[in-house]
């Protein structure tokens, strides 16, 4: 976690990092879908990221086009309705690798359900070497399984992928003791311990997902994805954000 300004080493504290999003970021203000503008913007925020020298993954939400519990709970069969979650997420990968490759960016998308015509299938081996090349990998359709979120699969990733952290892009600038929208004198944390996420309920991500990055000693930060130039200037050590270890 030191800063590397020498040689061919990125100047920043990490050189390999997993940047989580939900599938709502890419909606904008429209309520739901995709909204290609914001996607764009999104993408230069990873462009910015990517010049930098550090190699990145990204794992996508597909709350904006179908959600798999709420699907559940208006009486679908769970399982079912995961996979449909799932499929969302692709659709929301292959959106940002359309976005990434305008900017020049290589990309590959990988997905955890084999559909070889869209995605390449996931090989951890192969996806490291993909990095290793300076390409970005999106990583798709969870971990193909139902029951798993993809807060789950973005820890479970970053851990195969021997990722430095995790960047949580949400829409408040870290975390905090309770709503910060909802009440004006919610406290943000600028360090949290995994248990105490834990144990307060805070959300950050589900509780599989912080237990696996606990275990791993893999530390979560927690931004403001709306904030422009926060996802490079973190990595510089700068700007507002919470980090979970």
């Amino acid at each position: 976690m030191t800063d590397d300004t020498s040689g061919d080493g990125p100047a920043t504290r990490y050189s390999r990092v997993l940047l989580k999003i939900s599938g709502e970021a890419l909606m904008g203000d429209q309520g739901y879908g995709l909204h290609p503008p914001t996607v764009a913007r999104i993408a230069r925020e990873v462009q910015s990221v990517h010049e930098l020298g550090v190699e990145i993954c990204m794992v996508i939400g597909g709350g904006n086009i179908f959600r798999g519990l709420q699907g559940s709970a208006q009486g679908m069969e769970r399982t079912t309705a995961d996979y449909m979650g799932m499929l969302a997420t692709v659709m929301n990968a292959l959106a940002m690798q359309a976005a990434l490759e305008a900017l020049g960016i290589h990309t590959r998308v990988i997905s955890a359900i084999r559909m070889d015509e869209v995605a390449e299938p996931y090989i951890r081996r192969r996806a490291v070497r993909h990095l290793e090349k300076k390409r970005v990998c999106i990583f798709a359709a969870g971990t193909g399984n139902p029951y798993f979120t993809t807060d789950t699969a973005a820890t479970l990733r970053a851990n195969e992928m021997s990722c430095e952290a995790i960047f949580k892009g949400t829409k408040v600038d870290g975390v905090y003791d309770k709503d910060p929208k909802a009440h004006a004198d919610a406290k943000r944390f600028d360090r949290i311990s995994y248990d105490d996420v834990l144990a307060q309920h805070l959300g950050v991500m589900d509780a599989s997902a912080i237990a696996l990055a606990r275990d791993n000693d893999l530390p979560i930060i927690v931004f403001s994805l709306d904030e422009p130039g926060g996802f490079r200037g973190i990595l510089a050590g700068k700007g507002t954000f919470t980090i979970v270890e």
